[in-house]
C-alpha cells in the first residue's frame, strides 16, 4: 500500500475509534500489524501518537459553545446554584489528576509490557463484556446507584467523588492498551448514577486534558529518545524528511475531519439507543484477532 494511501487509512481508523469505548489504540495497533507496517519501527510508533492530536483537536471545536459557558459562569455554574468544587471544570480537572499520577508511575513499571495485539485481544473481550454487564444493568433501573441514591441528569449536578471515582478507573485504559478510555469513563459514569448522556459528555471533556497531556508527553519521548533511551522504553529513533512530514500531516487532517462527524453522531446515537452494541462489537474483534494470531 502506498504510504500517502496508508496515512489516510490509519487517519480514518483514528478518527473513527478514539471517542466511540471501542479503543483506538489496539484498532491502530491491530490495523498496521494486519497491514504490515513494522510495529517497531520509531516512525510510525510518532505517527499514531502524532494522529492522536488531530482527533482530540475536534472536541474544543465541537463543544466550543459549552466550554465558553462553563468558563464564563466559573464558579457558580451555568444554573448559578454551584461551588468551586461541583463546578465542571473542577471536577474535570479533579478526574484528571486522579488519572495522571498514578497511570504515569503504573506505566513506567508495567505498562511497556502490554502493548501486545494478543492481550489487546484479551482486553477487547473483557472491556466488551464489562459494558455489555453494565448497560443492561443501567437498562434495568435507568441508571445505577452503586454508591449514590439518586441519578446524575448532567454535568452540572455531578459531585467531586463521582470525578473521583472515574478518574481513577480511567487508569486502567492508560495501563492496558486496548482497554479504552472512553469505555472505562462511561461504564464507571453509569456506575456511579450518571445517565448515558451526562456519563458520555464527561468522558469528551475528560479526553481533552487527559489526551493532551498524555498525547504530548509520548511525542516529546520519541522525538528525543537516542538510541540507548529508544532501548529502554522500546521506541524508536526518528528521522524526519518531507515525505515523513506529508504524511503526518495526511494523517492527523483526516483523524480530525473523521473524528469530528463521529462526535456529533455519537452524541445523538446515545441519547436513543445504549452501549451494548460496542460491547458485542468489542467483543466479536478480539475474537476475530485472537482467531488471526493463531493462524499466523
Amino acid at each position: 500500500m502506498h504510504d500517502y494511501l496508508l496515512a489516510a487509512v490509519l487517519g480514518v481508523i483514528e478518527g473513527i475509534t478514539e471517542f466511540l469505548p471501542v479503543s483506538s489504540t489496539a484498532h491502530l495497533r491491530i490495523a498496521e500489524a494486519v497491514l504490515g507496517v513494522d510495529l517497531g519501527d520509531g516512525y510510525w510508533k510518532m505517527f499514531s501518537i502524532v494522529i492522536q492530536l488531530g482527533a482530540i483537536l475536534c472536541l474544543p471545536i465541537y463543544f466550543w459553545k459549552r466550554i465558553l459557558d462553563f468558563i464564563w459562569t466559573f464558579p457558580r455554574g451555568t444554573r448559578g446554584d454551584g461551588t468551586f468544587m461541583t463546578h465542571p471544570l473542577t471536577l474535570t480537572f479533579i478526574a484528571f489528576v486522579c488519572t495522571a499520577g498514578p497511570a504515569y508511575l503504573l506505566t513506567k513499571v508495567i505498562g511497556k509490557h502490554l502493548e501486545d495485539v494478543r492481550l489487546m485481544a484479551i482486553a477487547l473481550i473483557a472491556g466488551g463484556s464489562v459494558m455489555i454487564v453494565v448497560d443492561k444493568l443501567y437498562e434495568a433501573g435507568r441508571g445505577i446507584r452503586l454508591f449514590t441514591g439518586r441519578i446524575t441528569e448532567h454535568m452540572e449536578e455531578m459531585r467531586p467523588w463521582q470525578a473521583v471515582w472515574i478518574g481513577l478507573c480511567q487508569i486502567l485504559s492508560a495501563v492496558f492498551p486496548g482497554t479504552s478510555r472512553s469505555m472505562s469513563t462511561i461504564a464507571s459514569g453509569q456506575l456511579a448514577g450518571m445517565t448515558r448522556t451526562a456519563a458520555l459528555e464527561f468522558s469528551f471533556f475528560l479526553s481533552i486534558p487527559t489526551m493532551f497531556a498524555a498525547t504530548a508527553y509520548d511525542l516529546l519521548k520519541t522525538l528525543r529518545a537516542d538510541k540507548a533511551h529508544a532501548a529502554v522504553e522500546g521506541l524508536g529513533v526518528v528521522h524526519m524528511d518531507p515525505h515523513g512530514w506529508t504524511l503526518l500531516f495526511i494523517g492527523g487532517a483526516v483523524s480530525f475531519v473523521v473524528a469530528l462527524a463521529v462526535v456529533a453522531w455519537f452524541m445523538n446515537w446515545v441519547r436513543k439507543h445504549g452501549f451494548v452494541s460496542f460491547g458485542i462489537y468489542r467483543i466479536v474483534v478480539g475474537i476475530a484477532v485472537w482467531i488471526w494470531l493463531g493462524r499466523g
